[in-house]
């Protein structure tokens, strides 16, 4: 990913118009007059080799007679043209275009490329970016850039908006500023040639004129690069999606019921949720969704009280929530009595809080306050019908001021037309959501809780190894060199039930078999009853052609069963090649729950997570939940709340409940499969027992694939790198040196409080107290993709962990420069801590490809500068005359 050379496309000095036109109505035509209607203050060249002037402004033949390399460059030639074009824009020295022009991704050169990727390769060797091609351009409302098609100007604003649709973006350009919303970008990515969601999602992320992130989108094209950036971008500021393509078509060629399940839309989901942003279904929900999120401040969790002085409203913002899976709060009998004391007897004596309609002034302020303070209640909908006997604007008056003083959310609902929509305006004024209906006011709030439960999400960091449990990878990998030696494309019922045992998932005892003979002679070792299935690499699904038979209690009904099979396999699939039975034994586990399981391989994610109801009928359940790997067990009991089986294993009608723990143990341990092994395709746990005795596979189901030359990694989220792990000794103590995790987040804490002043201001710049939690939550809740952080643990008496030191390094997305800072605890400086942190900090991106560390410190801070030159780093002053510049070059 990069966001290199983006400021030349998003904050241009000078800008290029190739193809521009005096044609009335041409495309030239309109992106010039855009451009120079938008109040861009930096010159405008426009260039067409027939024209000299255009209404008295100058003219360009070509690129190369510009008076200098604009900035920006903007064509709308023909397909045919453009990679010419980029060629000699690089070598004039432009660093970004956008190419209008449609028609690249299907025409060839005369090579045989296509123009898109000649185009590619023209701008490759001067790291010049491109927007598109096929796009409807940019648009910067704070630089009055307009390097657009659309019909008019944005507005400036705090939102950003970018969007793979060109016709959608006009649209939705046109509906913004009917509502006078603003932007901060307007960007039309296009076929994303090169430009894409990820490149722009860094960009905006650090953009301080950017508030929220609003996105349309029809497709991800690098997985692993779009979450990193989304990921690191959600913990900043709010991330919103609309996605279209919700039918899963790609589902239904997948052999396996994980693959079948688990379509396209739902692995976006899962996406999204482990990402930290939020997805909503239409763009009037994205614009609601910006504003919530970005005025609500302070979340404390989903138990919404609603105030209202009409009770109707109140039924209907309840039944909204009630619909989406939301939570009214319960009020505890303090707040009873409380309320009792403020409002009529005639008030509801309930959540929804229905104060009468003939309320005044004092009782919705009054009431307001109570809810406010109640324990039980996390936030407050404030709902308000216009009467005659208080104006809104008295309201507005006296409760805005609570609102915005609460360290709860508070949102509005001003119902009616004129006679609220001065309360309307008071409340954006004051930086108060706003809505006017029940019903958006609800979901927004439901978007509040689905946002939070991301950002949770996004907040965990699963391991790539689990604890106090080694598989044993050297049969798993046997299983596959078996595999492939044979030709195989799918495990045999042995070898997949051998598989789950490698990963430590109980299974029933397996026997495969050639023959009858040989059958037979497996069920009497086994013991009856037994299980009895065919083997044929055409038969997947074997129950579907009789290929399964239950509950064999003797010799006899085995050789019955096996003929029956027999027969039924060849009559449904003559093409089928029978190589013999596997024999099971029987499971007796009467009253246990049939799950299944599994992993499957999305064509963008990668490897993805199922679980639901199993059984025969599993595709016509609908309790199902997909997710990716890496889990941690956080994220497996999240998976688990999801797909809703919770009730089902918690035991009823005198059954009792299922071992739960047994089964996020499995959910764990698939999810390492998933992690370790990159030749699997597929897995079907189908059924998986799950009752009071703890879990049981009865049947496994394995596709292999083929891994391509030069995959890094299939996952499209990174593990904490449990390999980068080691002690060492200082002092005769035993130190642990490893990557920061989410749950340090404490322990960051009391490192940080127990610094001297002195060193907490050599660390920061300036004087600090204490750190905020937002920030040590910034510090220790990383993407290992984009940033590390080393700390030394010590091991205490009773088992506590003590913070000892910190190394951290932020690389730019291009992994050019990583930014470093340190930090020992004071008491143990000068053992050696800061230069083995500080070796293994450079030994990790010398590793990773980074080309160069630097960092700064304030002069005064000889110890600082001393470590990095014994390190090798060269040492100087800074730009600015109270830092000192380290740097050293890597590569």
């Amino acid at each position: 990913m990069s966001v290199r050379n983006l400021e030349a496309l998003f904050q241009p000095a000078s800008v290029a118009l190739i193809g521009a036109s005096d044609r009335e109505g041409s495309l030239g035509s309109v992106i010039l007059r855009n451009l120079r209607a938008g109040g861009f203050q930096g010159p405008v060249w426009p260039v067409n080799r027939r024209l000299g002037s255009f209404g008295g402004t100058s003219a360009w033949r070509d690129v190369e007679s510009l008076p200098q390399a604009p900035d920006l460059a903007v064509i709308c030639t023909p397909a045919e043209t453009v990679p010419e074009l980029i060629a000699a824009l690089g070598r004039k020295g432009t660093r970004a275009a956008i190419v209008l022009s449609a028609g690249l991704k299907q025409a060839t050169g005369a090579d045989g490329l296509s123009l898109e990727q000649a185009m590619l390769d023209a701008a490759r060797p001067h790291l010049l970016r491109i927007l598109g091609p096929n796009c409807i351009g940019a648009l910067v409302p704070g630089i009055g850039l307009n390097a657009s098609f659309a019909p008019g100007n944005a507005l400036p604003g705090k939102l950003a908006f970018v969007t793979q649709s060109g016709a959608l973006a006009t649209a939705m350009l046109d509906w913004a500023n009917s509502r006078s919303i603003g932007f901060s970008h307007f960007i039309s990515l296009g076929d994303s040639a090169d430009v894409d969601f990820g490149d722009v999602i860094d960009y905006l992320a650090s953009d301080p004129a950017t508030r929220a992130i609003l996105m349309y989108m029809e497709s991800v094209k690098s997985a692993r690069k779009f979450m990193s950036a989304a990921r690191a971008a959600a913990r900043n500021k709010p991330v919103i999606v609309v996605k279209a393509g919700r039918a899963p078509e790609g589902a239904r060629a997948a052999a396996s019921h994980t693959g079948a399940l688990a379509g396209s839309d739902v692995v976006f989901d899962a996406a999204v949720r482990r990402a930290g942003m939020l997805r909503v279904d239409t763009l009037e929900a994205l614009f609601d969704a910006a504003e919530t999120l970005t005025y609500v401040k302070g979340w404390h969790g989903e138990r919404l009280a609603v105030l209202t002085n009409g009770g109707g409203a109140g039924v209907l913002a309840a039944d909204a929530l009630a619909l989406g899976g939301g939570k009214l709060g319960v009020l505890e009998d303090r707040t009873l009595d409380a309320l009792n004391q403020c409002l009529p007897p005639t008030w509801s004596h309930g959540n929804p809080i229905d104060i009468v309609g003939d309320a005044p002034v004092s009782r919705y302020e009054d009431a307001l306050k109570v809810l406010l303070v109640a324990p039980e209640v996390d936030g407050v909908l404030f709902i308000h019908a216009p009467t005659a006997i208080v104006p809104a604007d008295q309201i507005v008056a006296a409760c805005l001021p609570l609102a915005q003083t609460s360290g709860k959310p508070v949102l509005t609902c001003w119902l009616g037309g004129a006679a609220v929509a001065a309360a309307r305006l008071a409340s954006a004024a004051a930086g108060v959501a706003s809505y006017d209906t029940p019903e958006r006011a609800a979901a927004a709030w439901l978007q509040l809780v689905t946002h939070a439960r991301n950002q949770q999400a996004l907040q965990q960091l699963p391991a790539s190894e689990l604890e106090d449990f080694t598989p044993d990878r050297k049969l798993a990998q046997s299983l596959l060199d078996d595999a492939l030696r044979e030709g195989r494309e799918w495990l045999g019922d042995a070898q997949a039930q051998a598989l789950l045992r490698a990963y430590g998932i109980p299974t029933v005892q397996t026997v495969r078999t050639g023959n009858v003979e040989e059958a037979v002679a497996a069920a009497t070792r086994i013991g009856y009853p037994v299980a009895l299935k065919i083997v044929s690499p055409q038969v997947i699904h074997k129950s579907d052609v009789g290929g399964v038979a239950l509950n064999l209690v003797s010799e006899e009904d085995l050789r019955r069963a096996a003929e029956k099979m027999l027969r039924q396999v060849n009559a449904q699939l003559p093409q089928a090649q029978i190589l013999g039975f596997t024999v099971q034994a029987m499971a007796e586990r009467p009253g246990a729950h049939e799950l299944i399981v599994g992993i499957a391989s999305d064509p963008v994610f990668g490897p993805v997570m199922l679980l639901g109801e199993g059984g025969v009928a599993v595709e016509l359940h609908k309790n199902h939940v997909v997710a990716l790997p890496p889990l941690n067990t956080r994220l497996a009991q999240d998976m688990l709340a999801g797909s809703r089986l919770s009730l089902l294993l918690a035991g009823y009608r005198g059954r009792p409940p299922a071992d739960e723990a047994a089964l996020l143990s499995t959910l764990l341990k698939v999810s390492q499969m998933a992690c370790d092994l990159a030749w699997l395709a597929e897995l079907d746990i189908n059924p998986l027992l799950v009752d009071e005795r703890g879990v049981l596979a009865l049947d496994a189901r394995v596709r292999l694939r083929t891994v391509p030359a030069g995959e890094h990694s299939h996952l499209a989220i990174r593990p904490y790198p449990q390999a980068l792990e080691e002690h060492v000794q200082i002092k005769g103590q035993d130190v642990l040196l490893r990557p920061i995790r989410p749950e340090d987040g404490q322990r960051l804490k009391a490192f940080y409080a127990g610094a001297s002043p002195a060193d907490m201001r050599l660390r920061f710049f300036m004087s600090r107290r204490e750190v905020p939690h937002s920030e040590l939550a910034r510090y220790s809740q990383i993407d290992y993709d984009r940033e590390m952080t080393f700390v030394a643990i010590l091991p205490q008496a009773g088992g506590d962990l003590v913070m000892l030191g910190e190394a951290r390094a932020v690389c730019d997305p291009d992994n050019r420069v990583a930014e470093f800072a340190i930090q020992v605890a004071t008491h143990w400086q000068g053992k050696g801590l800061g230069r083995l942190l500080l070796d293994k900090l450079t030994s990790y991106l010398r590793a990773r490809g980074t080309a160069e560390v630097v960092g700064q410190c304030l002069p005064e801070n000889v110890g600082m500068a001393a470590l990095a030159r014994r390190a090798g780093f060269q040492v100087l002053d800074g730009p600015l005359p109270e830092a000192t510049t380290m740097r050293l070059l890597l590569r």
